[in-house]
């Protein structure tokens, strides 16, 4: 706890500085797109949204729900990065864009690797990172951090929203999140649909400079994932150190195509300092 306080002092400490300075925030006004630009193997640099909603965050909330791949000096930041590298590696070798992050049972911590993944991704610049928050049974991307959900995938689902109404950067270039509000009836079902198939077609192939994660429900808890994985590339699997039995953890990996699973993360390996690891 100590130092989750520590660096909630830091950042409140940085942003009384950033407010006491008169000067304007400097946008990149050669790029203003409604999502992310499509190029790819250059440098993106900083992205103005037009459409999508810009939602400034309290960063005090993110690190208390370990959130830590932002600040580039938080040493849990670098875990982080190790692991964004092997990933992005095996992505790229099979010209892979979409990643599906699970686990064999709930409490794994598999939000939080998806989260601090897709920060880390973005801010690679020649990348652009998308979390899509597919756990419809408990959704809590949004909440992690701290998003207002006025308007999520719900509403996309029900047909009153357009997809570009739901997606939301969290004031970090080159990151868009696509929350879930509240759980969603016949999940399976909906994870299944046609409706769903088009969505991740539609996200995967838009830009090439663009890597999608979606966090999904644990691979034994229901047929959720399952459902889904047919339209993601590949996979990754988060085991909580000591909260999985052996059997769990075969079960679930048995569960996914072999050729999909591309690691699993050690999750939990400490007690009070997350460790993370890949395989």
């Amino acid at each position: 706890m100590e130092r989750i306080k520590q660096a909630i002092e830091k950042v409140k400490a940085q942003q009384s500085g950033e407010a006491g300075r008169s000067q304007p925030r400097p946008v990149n006004r050669g790029v203003m797109l409604n999502s992310h630009t499509p190029r790819s193997h250059e440098e993106l640099g900083d992205i103005r949204y037009e459409y999508t909603r810009v939602v400034k965050p309290r960063m005090e909330h993110w690190v208390q729900n370990r959130i830590v791949a932002f600040d580039k000096n938080a040493p849990q930041s670098m875990s982080f990065d190790l692991l964004r590298t092997h990933v992005l590696q095996k992505m790229e070798e099979n010209g892979w864009r979409t990643l599906a992050i699970t686990s064999p049972t709930k409490e794994a911590g598999k939000t939080v690797v998806a989260i601090n993944l897709a920060m880390s991704i973005a801010q690679q610049t020649n990348r652009t990172a998308m979390l899509v928050d597919f756990d419809l049974r408990r959704p809590r991307v949004g909440a992690y951090l701290g998003i207002p959900m006025e308007i999520s995938l719900n509403d996309f689902l029900e047909g009153t929203a357009e997809l570009r109404d739901v997606l939301v950067n969290p004031d970090m270039p080159r990151l868009v999140v696509l929350p879930t509000k509240s759980p969603v009836k016949n999940s399976a079902e909906t994870l299944s649909s046609r409706k769903i198939v088009d969505l991740v077609k539609d996200l995967r192939e838009r830009y090439k400079s663009r890597i999608v994660i979606f966090d999904l429900p644990p691979v034994l808890v229901a047929d959720d994932a399952i459902a889904l994985l047919p339209q993601i590339d590949c996979v990754l699997m988060v085991v909580a150190n000591g909260m999985s039995t052996r059997q769990e953890i075969e079960d679930s990996i048995r569960l996914i195509p072999k050729a999909s699973l591309i690691g699993t993360v050690l999750n939990k390996a400490e007690s009070e300092v997350r460790s993370y690891y890949y395989d």
